[in-house]
């Protein structure tokens, strides 16, 4: 009897053994069989033959890393993820699991499902497994980017560079790095190595025109912002910065053009560069006494965003322009209408107007006294200066007036201005033959004047 249970437990610890030995025997054949069809793009079947030896062995990394190829393949990469992520838990890196290859995936995908501390971490262990390779370096450098370590980034970004000259994405993100920290030697430096390696990157071109412009090297900035617009991600942004670029050269024409393109491209009117569009639009407008079309683009902004720079102000200064039609004629005619209207104020003050010119933002009238009860008195010449702007006129403005009444022999001057004056303008003219008008004498003289 005891040799038959012995015969019996013998058998079956063969069959056992026998079962094993194949499991292990026909494992290997069914991974390899899976990875076969991963490189005959046959993903689908893969998936299947996967699920199959996982569905025998959960803890088979092999299998579920090619799983995770085969989802990826699949165009799954949230399933994918899965894979890779129970892999990493387990920790069995061979086969066809290397270790650096399977930590750049998963490390890919945390960035794309917006994981960007588990990215970072596979990045720094890949740099301990993978040193000498800059690749690394650029990806773990644009996460700390992310979290706002600039320095850090930096460090990681020149290492880049000195591992691998030639890395393109790691000159440029340096550059724009330095570009933003106020270091705009270095930062032109590394966009330049950028641009020879890749001439075309919009991104370097972009940045390279602000730095340019920074230079006043406007011909250069103009070229690097024609080239940045070819790409429709940096479009309207450097639009934007030609048109301020011509600002900058007073080729207000040009710059009101680029900035009405700027405009017409723009698909977001809380956008930052939208709100600088109209802003710098503004400007052109202003400076080309087309005010009507200026204070419509401050609306605009201030409408979206009541904070931006100086609109609220700029509104407020020009609120004439919407409620009185005389200062707006005033302060939007073109030289010819505007000397007239200068001319019919001087005639009005009961002077006798010798000459008129009218330069920028202002006009220069020279009359004399009118008719005095004595018949031989001598009629004194004045000089009167209308100035058509929105801030305040200060001592240096007034003493400019006094400096050329002398160097002509006049010995009476005023100046009417659309604004104000300064305190120290006031108390200068108050010791000299200069008469003050300001905005609000300025109105109730336009109400009584025909013109």
């Amino acid at each position: 009897m005891g040799l038959i249970i012995t015969i019996i437990i013998l058998g079956a610890a063969v069959i056992i053994v026998s079962l094993l030995v194949a499991k292990t025997l026909l494992t290997p054949r069914r991974v390899a069989s899976i990875a076969g069809l991963l490189k005959q793009n046959k993903s689908a079947a893969a998936i299947r033959a996967a699920k199959r030896v996982l569905a025998k062995d959960t803890r088979n990394t092999q299998a579920r890393y090619l799983l995770g190829l085969a989802y990826l393949a699949e165009n799954k990469p949230e399933l994918a993820l899965v894979e890779f992520q129970t892999v990493n838990q387990i920790g069995h890196f061979d086969g066809y699991v290397k270790e650096a290859p399977f930590r750049k995936k998963i490390a890919e995908l945390y960035s794309k499902f917006n994981q960007p501390e588990e990215a970072l971490k596979e990045y720094l262990l890949l740099l301990k497994k993978e040193p000498e390779n800059a690749e690394h370096y650029v990806a773990a450098a644009h996460l700390f980017e992310g979290r706002n370590r600039s320095n850090k980034a930096m460090a990681l970004y020149r290492k880049a560079v000195e591992l691998d000259p030639r890395n393109q994405e790691a000159h440029l993100r340096l550059g724009m790095l330095y570009y933003r920290s106020k270091k705009t030697i270095d930062a032109r430096a590394e966009l330049e190595a950028a641009l020879k390696l890749q001439p075309e990157n919009p991104e370097a071109r972009y940045f390279m025109g602000k730095i340019q412009k920074e230079f006043k090297e406007f011909t250069a900035a103009l070229s690097s912002f024609e080239k940045a617009s070819r790409d429709e991600r940096f479009r309207v942004r450097a639009l934007v910065e030609r048109g301020g670029v011509y600002i900058s050269m007073n080729n207000l024409d040009a710059a009101s053009a680029e900035l009405e393109r700027a405009l017409k491209l723009t698909t977001d009117d809380a956008a930052n560069e939208t709100l600088h569009a109209r802003y710098f639009l503004a400007a052109c407008y202003e400076r080309q006494r087309r005010l009507d079309r200026a204070v419509e683009q401050w609306e605009k902004i201030y409408a979206r965003k009541p904070t931006f720079k100086d609109t609220a102000e700029k509104l407020g200064q020009y609120h004439e322009l919407r409620t009185d039609d005389r200062m707006k004629d005033y302060m939007t005619s073109h030289d010819d209408e505007y000397g007239e209207i200068c001319s019919a104020v001087a005639t009005h003050l009961g002077l006798q107007v010798r000459d008129v010119s009218v330069h920028g933002d202002g006009c220069e009238v020279w009359a004399v006294e009118g008719q005095s009860k004595w018949r031989n008195a001598r009629k004194m010449p004045q000089l009167l200066r209308f100035l058509r702007v929105t801030h305040p006129v200060d001592e240096s403005g007034v003493r400019s007036l006094h400096e050329d009444m002398k160097k002509q022999n006049i010995t009476r001057g005023t100046i009417i201005t659309s604004s104000s004056f300064s305190r120290t303008a006031v108390e200068f003219a108050e010791t000299r033959p200069i008469h003050l008008v300001n905005r609000d004498k300025l109105q109730e003289l336009l109400k009584e004047i025909e013109w």
